[in-house]
């Protein structure tokens, strides 16, 4: 299945130490994960800094309880406490590696990224870092992540990365005439997160209204406060008309436009609770055509038009298919 679980939310709500320690409760984390393998999905992303490790931990939990294995994607990058080191010097990543590894239960992670760029380590020290780790058979491959197009053709000059993954959505399309082409072209793996742009192409924060309560934009609205605007809540009210004519949801249909792009590998979904996978299910069940994505793409108005790449925030993060909680 080209969906991956995305575990930001267990734990935390993404990277951020404030917020460590409140998200989803293990128990809670627990009966996620039993949804998304049921529903067949078999690939986990998560980060060490993900509640302060809270999401690696209870993930290592669901695998020995279970005794089922998914591939497993997990980052560094941003301090595991308010105030501890970060960044991606070849001491920490293996440092941070092995205790990813602890808190997993696991030898091996199929797919390491490097959760942010790192101007203060030179990206070959960075990516030789990831070259050891992968000859050692600690990790699978290994990739980038809140990466432009610049930075990733860097990387790929000082080493061999084998994915991206970056915000992209109907509202955050900074990466369509640029990085897209270049994975494509280049043979790497593009993983789009927070596909439904942390809640917004759900459908629950409409003009003139407040957010709902226990809302990403009531909790951490930093990353998404640019969709504050005009144009984006007149291309919501679009998306809703087409979503209505083919009788499926918005986030079913803003999944569906991400899964008909060619281009993307995976989409990761961060889902609040097990109902919020049901956009998962009317994606798939319900594909678009090239003409039917296209189409969608001329009714609506990116908030994020192409053109130059704006500076990449961090991914703290992986809100997908939240309906109606974080």
């Amino acid at each position: 299945m080209p969906v991956a679980l995305g575990c930001g939310n267990f734990g935390g709500i993404g990277s951020a130490p404030e917020f460590f320690g409140q998200g989803l409760a293990d128990d809670q984390a627990l009966e996620l994960m039993d949804a998304a393998w049921e529903l067949g999905i078999r690939h986990f992303d998560t980060a060490d800094a993900y509640g302060g490790g809270r999401s690696e931990r209870v993930i290592g939990r669901w695998i020995a309880a279970r005794g089922v294995r998914p591939r497993l994607t997990t980052k560094t990058f941003n301090p595991m406490t308010s105030g501890a080191d970060h960044g991606l010097g070849p001491g920490r990543i293996a440092r941070q590696l092995g205790s990813s590894l602890e808190r997993l239960g696991v030898e091996r992670v199929d797919l390491y990224l490097a959760h942010e760029f790192d101007p203060d380590v030179p990206l070959a020290e960075t990516l030789g870092a990831f070259e050891r780790a992968r000859a050692a058979g600690l990790v699978g491959d290994y990739g980038l992540s809140n990466f432009d197009a610049g930075q990733a053709e860097a990387a790929l000059s000082a080493g061999s990365p084998r994915a991206v993954q970056n915000s992209y959505s109907l509202l955050d399309r900074r990466d369509e005439h640029g990085l897209l082409d270049r994975c494509r072209a280049r043979g790497l793996a593009y993983q789009a997160f927070s596909p439904l742009a942390g809640g917004w192409l759900t459908g629950k924060y409409r003009r003139g209204e407040p957010f709902p309560a226990g809302s990403r934009m009531t909790q951490r609205p930093g990353p998404y406060r640019q969709l504050l605007t005009t144009r984006t809540f007149d291309a919501l009210e679009r998306l809703g008309e087409i979503a209505r004519g083919r009788g499926t949801s918005m986030p079913g249909l803003a999944l569906a436009w991400l899964l008909a792009d060619e281009r993307v590998t995976q989409v990761v979904v961060g889902p609040g609770r097990p109902e919020h996978l049901t956009p998962v299910v009317e994606a798939i069940e319900h594909p678009l055509t090239p003409g039917e994505r296209s189409a969608i793409e001329s009714a609506l108005t990116p908030a994020t038009p192409p053109g130059p790449e704006p500076k990449r925030g961090r991914d703290d993060d992986d809100a997908g298919c939240d309906r109606g909680g974080t």
